[in-house]
This record gives structure tokens, sequence and C-alpha cells, in this order.
């Protein structure tokens, strides 16, 4: 067999392929961000022919991070935003699983992100699940975190420093470029950008303008924020689980370069289809920061019906 042919790392593309044999097509060291949603194993049509139990899933996917954390630079980063597995009613939570994982190779956890969303399945026998958690790491202490790009206003931006700062006395305490959003945020834009900070990004569900065909599709807003935090244009933004090609896509945006990996012959025409349309300004996205949908009183389904009233008064 000849020498398999190298990804170029100066386009944003998708590359159709199983993401073990790629891998081994990217230089070591070569990407600042890996960003991605792998799959849960829950039984989606995409994963029945991957695994056959958890504990398959788990060799498969440790097989993944040994080669994963070669690619990624000594001072970039890895987000890996998860759910949980599901079987017969018990969940297994996958950043439980995916931690030591990662820590086996040195890799530091720098924030444990809740992602809050309002719509999903309706469970009968537990409380609905309507979050899900990104594991930031570092590949080392010699990283870099762009703060400025995401920071979010001060809630008392006259707030100022008692006397008993000494030369500090009476200046105003914090930051005029805003305040760090913490690891809990909303992003909708008076809350998240002009407030406190919830990761609260609708889920691409319904009429989300980036809805397609594919289950469990990445929402643009969540990747977009990880890219400005930890990378500089021109950076390589990895994604080895692309799907339908949204980290990509909100790569090349950001002038970085968007490498994506897609298994699935279908999903990745799709995602280089989107990745066309959004080249030509053709794509709908979801704007960062846009207000999740309220629901407003005065339309029919978001009034009690009047058969639960009558029920309520017998």
């Amino acid at each position: 067999m000849g020498k398999k042919r190298s990804i170029d790392l100066a386009t944003t593309q998708i590359v159709q392929g199983d993401a073990l044999e790629l891998l081994d097509r990217l230089p070591d060291e070569s990407v600042s961000l890996a960003l991605t949603s792998p799959p849960y194993n829950i039984g989606k049509s995409y994963e029945r022919d991957m695994f056959t139990s958890l504990a398959d899933y788990e060799k498969w996917m440790v097989r993944l991070i040994r080669k994963l954390v070669k690619k990624v630079k000594p001072d970039g980063h890895i987000c890996w935003q998860v759910g949980n597995h599901v079987a017969d009613g018990s969940l297994t939570p996958l950043d439980y699983l995916f931690y030591p994982m990662f820590a086996k190779h040195g890799c530091q956890l720098r924030n444990r992100i809740i992602w809050r969303f309002n719509f999903g399945l309706h469970a009968q026998r537990r409380f609905s699940g309507r979050y899900e958690t990104l594991l930031w790491f570092s590949r080392s202490d010699a990283y870099d975190f762009n703060l400025d790009p995401v920071r979010v206003p001060q809630l008392y931006p006259g707030k100022r420093h008692s006397a008993s700062k000494g030369d500090r006395a009476g200046r105003p305490s914090g930051n005029p470029l805003g305040k760090n959003p913490s690891d809990y945020w909303e992003f909708d834009p008076e809350t998240a950008f002009f407030g406190d900070a919830v990761w609260n990004i609708p889920n691409v569900k319904a009429n989300h303008p980036e809805k397609t065909a594919q289950p469990c599709q990445f929402p643009s807003e969540l990747a977009d924020r990880c890219i400005l935090a930890m990378t500089k244009p021109g950076d390589i933004v990895l994604d080895p689980f692309v799907g339908t090609g949204t980290s990509a896509i909100c790569a090349h945006g950001r002038d970085r370069v968007g490498i994506g990996f897609e298994l699935d012959v279908d999903r990745a025409d799709m995602a280089n289809n989107r990745l066309e349309l959004f080249k030509r300004g053709e794509l709908p996205l979801r704007q960062s920061g846009a207000m999740p949908v309220r629901p407003n009183l005065s339309n029919k389904v978001a009034q009690i019906p009047d058969e639960w009233l009558l029920e309520a008064a017998e």
C-alpha cells in the first residue's frame, strides 16, 4: 500500500471517512482546537454499525482519543460535548466516562461547562433531561485563552473598591471590557452578552434555522463561543465527528481553518453542501446571542386548555 495522502491544512474542508484512519493523515501537534460532539451510543441509526455495547464503545473511544490528543498542539485545547448513554432507563453520564481517557494523556480539565436547553424527549419515569456538558481540556499549562472576545458586560459597572484597597480605593473594581461569563451560560442578548451568563442555547429542533435531517445536531452558537475563546485567526479547528459540518463552518466564518471528518457518505455530502452555501452567504444560521423563543401568552398553544381547567374544577 502506498503512503496515505495528507490532509490540506490550509483549507476548510469536510473529509468523508473513518476518524480513526483519517487522524493518521494529520501531522502531530497541528491542531489548535479539537471541538466535537461524539456519538453517544444510544441507538441512533448512525451508531448501530459502530458499537455493540457500552464496553465496546469505550474501547473504541480510548483508541480514538489516544490518536486525537497527539494531533493537538502543546498549547492547544479539546472541547468534548456529551450527554448521557441510556440503556433500559438507566443513565451513564458520558463526561464521567471520558474524563479519565483524556486525563490519562496529561490533558487538564479547565471547565466542565453546562449547556442548558428547553426542548427534548419527555421522560416518564425520571425527570426530563434538559442539559448536556462540555469538557474543556488543555494539553498543558501553557495554553492561550482569549477572554476578551467572549466577555459579558458587568452587572454593576459602577461598583468601586473599598477604602481597604489602598491605592485602588474608590476606583472602579470591574474590568471595563466586561466580566468572565463563567461556566454556566445563557446565550441570549440580555442575559448573556448583557448580563448574568448561562449556556442556554436552543438545541437544533423543529423550526430552528439550522435544522437538517440529521438528529442530535450541534448548534453553531456553542461552537462559535469555543472557537472565539480558544483559537486565533489562521488556527486549525478539527471535528472528528463533524456531522452536518457546523463546527467547520463556524471555524471558517471566524477566519480559522475548519477540518471535519464524517463517516457517513450522505452526511458528509450534506456538510460539504452546507459549507458551500455558507461561503456564498446563503446558509441560514441562528444569530449568536439571539433570544431563545419565549411563550407568547396570547398564543393559543401557550394557554391552559379548557379541558384541564374543567378537570381541575371537578
